[in-house]
C-alpha cells in the first residue's frame, strides 16, 4: 500500500547569478574578451560603451518578479552610472597594462618570454643560443655539449652542461607547451605536466609515456596494461585519448611562422617606492552597459495599455534580457573583486618572495591558507589559482606556482616543498652517473640537510620533477 509522507530537507542551490560568476571566475583574461562577445551576441540588452545619462541606467535589483506586477521605476533609474570594466585605475595608467604581444614567428615569441625571466647576462646568452637551436617543429635536436661549444666559440661564453640544462628547463616552461623538447617523449611529458587538473586520467597518461613510451609508440596497448597493472579499461582508454590529443609539433607546421598569440597575465605587480602594488590587467573587459533602447521599451510600456496581452509578453522578454545584462555585469564586477582580493592575499603571504624573487623565500602555502585569509571557499581560491598568472619584475608566474605543502625541518620549522624539490634536484644533478643515488640515499642526504622526509615522499617528489629512478639514470 502506498503512503504519502511529508518530509523536510535542507539543501543548497546555486542561483543563476552564482553559476554565472563561478564560470566567469575560471576564465583567464586572455579568453575573457571571447566570453563577453558571446554574451553580447545572445543578449541585445547588453552593449559595449559608457552610460550617456542616468535615464539609461538599470536598477541594481535581482528579485524575481511576475511580469505583470512590477514597478517601472525600478528599471529606469540607477545611482551608479553603469560599470566601468577596465579596472580600478583613473584611466591614465591603463595604457601601461596592455597584454604582452607575442611575435609572429616562433623565435620572436620565445625571445619575448625569455625577457621576463630576469636572467643575468650569461644566462640570457645561453637562453638565446638555446632558442636559436630550436627547429621549426619546436624541438632541440642539437646535443647539449655541442651547444656548450657553440657558446664558447661564437659568444665567448664559458659554461657547462649543467648550466645550459638549467636554462633549458626554464625555456621548456614557455608557451606553446612542449617547446624545446629533445624528443617526442619529453615533448608529450612537458605538455601533460601543464594540465591543471592532474586528474587520474592525466596521471595515468603521464605514467604511460614515462614508463611505456616504446610500447605506446608501437601501439602495444596490451603490454602497457600488463606492465602497469591497469584494471580500469575506461580509465586507460581516456588516458590514451588524452595523449593522442597532445601536440607532437609544438612549433607549428614547420614554416617557422606562427599565429600571433598573447601572453596575457591577469595581474600586474609593480614596485612603487618600495611598496608592492597589484592591479588587474586593463584588458580584463571593455566598458559594458545596459542598452538605453531597452530601457526606452519599458518607458513605452509604462505609457501603454497594461491589459494588452502582446505588450505584456514583449515586456516580459525585455525584462528577462535586462535582468541577464545586469547579472552579467555584476558577475564581472564580482570576478574582478575576487581576483584582486585573492592576489592581494597571496602577495601578503609570499611577501618575501615578491620583494626579492628568491625561490627559497617561498613559504609553505595551501589553498586553505588563502581561503581563510579572504574568508572565501577553498573551491573559489582554486578556480582563481588554476588559470591565472601574475607579471612581476622577475617574470610571469602562474598563481599555482606559489602553492606548496609544508615540510618539517629538524629545527621544527616548516619549509616549502618547492625548496625540498630544488635540493633534491641539486643532489641528482651532482651525482656520479655511474653510481646514481637511490631514493634511500637521497632520503638520508635530505635528512642531513635538516629535511624530515620519508623515502616514499622522496619518490613522489622525484616523479613530480620528471626524474627517473636510479637504475634508469645510470650511465656507462
Amino acid at each position: 500500500m502506498q503512503k504519502l509522507v511529508l518530509s523536510q530537507s535542507l539543501g543548497q542551490r546555486l542561483s543563476p547569478q552564482q553559476i554565472q560568476f563561478i564560470k566567469l571566475l575560471q576564465v583567464p583574461t586572455a579568453e575573457l574578451d571571447t566570453r563577453i562577445e558571446e554574451e553580447l551576441e545572445i543578449n541585445p540588452a547588453l552593449e559595449e560603451g559608457k552610460e550617456e545619462s542616468e535615464e539609461d541606467n538599470y536598477e541594481e535589483d535581482y528579485e524575481e518578479e511576475a511580469t505583470d506586477d512590477f514597478d517601472i521605476e525600478d528599471y529606469l533609474h540607477d545611482d551608479e552610472a553603469g560599470y566601468k570594466m577596465q579596472g580600478d585605475g583613473n584611466g591614465k595608467e591603463e595604457e601601461n597594462e596592455m597584454p604582452i604581444a607575442m611575435g609572429t614567428t616562433l623565435n620572436d615569441q620565445l625571445m619575448t618570454q625569455l625577457g621576463y625571466l630576469g636572467l643575468d647576462e650569461q644566462q640570457y646568452k645561453i637562453g638565446k643560443q638555446l632558442i636559436g637551436s630550436i627547429e621549426s617543429d619546436g624541438y632541440i635536436r642539437r646535443e647539449i655539449n655541442a651547444i656548450v661549444n657553440d657558446l664558447a666559440f661564437s659568444q665567448n661564453v664559458n659554461t657547462d652542461e649543467d648550466e645550459v640544462e638549467s636554462v633549458l628547463t626554464k625555456i621548456q616552461d614557455f608557451d606553446p607547451a612542449g617547446i624545446a623538447a629533445r624528443n617526442l617523449e619529453e615533448c608529450l611529458l612537458l605538455q601533460l605536466e601543464r594540465k591543471f587538473d592532474q586528474s587520474e586520467v592525466v596521471k595515468l597518461a603521464y605514467q604511460i609515456i614515462s614508463d611505456c613510451f616504446e610500447e605506446f609508440s608501437k601501439k602495444h596497448y596490451e603490454k602497457i596494461v600488463k606492465k602497469l597493472n591497469i584494471d580500469d579499461e575506461s580509465l586507460f582508454k581516456d588516458a590514451i585519448d588524452t595523449i593522442k590529443r597532445l601536440n607532437p609539433k609544438p612549433g607549428g607546421s614547420g614554416s617557422g611562422a606562427v599565429k600571433t598569440q598573447f601572453l596575457m597575465p591577469d595581474f600586474i605587480l609593480t614596485n612603487q617606492n618600495g611598496e608592492q602594488l597589484i592591479t588587474l590587467n586593463s584588458r580584463n573587459a571593455p566598458d559594458l552597459r545596459v542598452s538605453p533602447s531597452y530601457s526606452e521599451m519599458l518607458k513605452a510600456y509604462d505609457k501603454g495599455d497594461k491589459k494588452d496581452k502582446k505588450l505584456k509578453e514583449t515586456v516580459g522578454f525585455v525584462k528577462q534580457k535586462l535582468d541577464a545584462a545586469k547579472w552579467f555585469i555584476d558577475a564581472i564586477k564580482q570576478r574582478q573583486f575576487t581576483l584582486l582580493n585573492t592576489m592581494q592575499a597571496i602577495l601578503e603571504y609570499q611577501f618575501e618572495f615578491f620583494r626579492e624573487g628568491d625561490e627559497s623565500k617561498l613559504r609553505p602555502m595551501i589553498l586553505k591558507d588563502i581561503a581563510e585569509k579572504i574568508d572565501m571557499d577553498i573551491s573559489t581560491v582554486s578556480r582563481v589559482a588554476n588559470s591565472k598568472s601574475v607579471q612581476t619584475e622577475f617574470g610571469i608566474y602562474p598563481l599555482k606556482y606559489f602553492f606548496s605543502e609544508g615540510i618539517a625541518t629538524e629545527s621544527g620549522e616548516d619549509v616549502s616543498s618547492r625548496e625540498v624539490k630544488n635540493t633534491l634536484r641539486s643532489f641528482i644533478d651532482k651525482e656520479d652517473k655511474s653510481k646514481p643515488l637511490s631514493d634511500d640515499k637521497l632520503e638520508k642526504l635530505l635528512k642531513e640537510k635538516g629535511y624530515m622526509i620519508a623515502r616514499r615522499t622522496v619518490a613522489k617528489y622525484r616523479e613530480q620533477l620528471n626524474i627517473p629512478v636510479a637504475r634508469l639514470r645510470k650511465e656507462l
